[in-house]
């Protein structure tokens, strides 16, 4: 099991260290989501008063983590939470006045063209972004030379080259990996279009131990003091510890793309 400790990491995640472990697990829906955004960032050049798409920003850790470290203006869109559910994170957090809430299905975004100055999605885009026609219907809300940034699970090799999902991997995720590609499969995706100069597509350095720090940490706090907490949960971090494990990087990872609108 991992101590919450252990996702304070100063040394290769100043920015994210500085958030409760507690509060980020609290939030969960996904593997780390401040340590992906701030690697994320290094590719990016956000800057304060630029105004910016959370796509598919969950329960909101990445919208604070935008807003208090970057200054920049968030609109925090997803699907599956309630506005009114992420408003009240955001106002907790003290955020309220730097990002608004709206609940949105990305392929159907209530945004008027040129609105953003970045569009930022932190494992999300696996979801809604494959199809050959999403890139042309989404940039449409970048201003010209305006950003976009993904962080998302990848493979290290693509299903089609393998030949199959990896039996360790499909047992656990099942048809989903089919969507976590390669970081060239994206670059040429998104290139092909004409519309992006990609300034940057590679794999996260040592994501799989990220992830696999994650997993165990939330499966130690969703099961503290021998009383689970959340019995779903938990067993569901330990699935994804024994795949991790068990792949020891030889397939999993996470893609970094960043990308301007021409």
């Amino acid at each position: 099991m991992t101590d919450l400790s252990e996702l304070v990491r100063p040394d290769r995640y100043p920015r994210s260290s500085r958030y409760d472990p507690a509060w980020l697990l609290d939030l969960d829906m996904g593997p780390h989501p401040l340590w992906l955004l701030e690697d994320l960032a290094r590719d990016l050049e956000l800057r304060p008063g630029m105004r910016v798409l959370d796509l598919g920003s969950g329960k909101g850790a990445t919208a604070v983590f935008l807003a208090r470290e970057y200054g920049v203006e968030v609109v925090a869109a997803d699907w599956w939470i309630a506005a009114e559910e992420a408003a009240a994170v955001f106002a907790a957090a003290g955020v309220g006045d730097r990002v608004e809430a709206v609940r949105a299905e990305a392929h159907s975004l209530p945004f008027e063209e040129g609105s953003f100055d970045a569009i930022v999605s932190v494992d999300a885009f696996e979801y809604f972004g494959t199809a050959d026609g999403y890139l042309p219907y989404l940039v449409r809300f970048l201003r010209p030379w305006g950003q976009l940034g993904v962080a998302t699970p990848a493979l290290t090799r693509e299903v089609r080259e393998l030949g199959a999902v990896p039996p360790h991997i499909k047992e656990v995720v099942g048809w989903e990996a089919m969507a976590w590609h390669t970081a060239e499969w994206w670059r040429f995706q998104w290139e092909t279009t004409e519309l992006v100069d990609v300034t940057s597509a590679r794999l996260q350095p040592d994501a799989w131990r990220d992830w696999l720090l994650w997993a165990r940490a939330g499966a130690a706090y969703r099961s503290a003091d021998g009383a689970s907490k959340d019995t779903a949960r938990a067993e569901g971090d330990r699935a994804v510890v024994g795949m991790l494990t068990a792949d020891h990087g030889e397939y999993l990872s996470f893609a970094l793309l960043a990308a301007r609108r021409r």
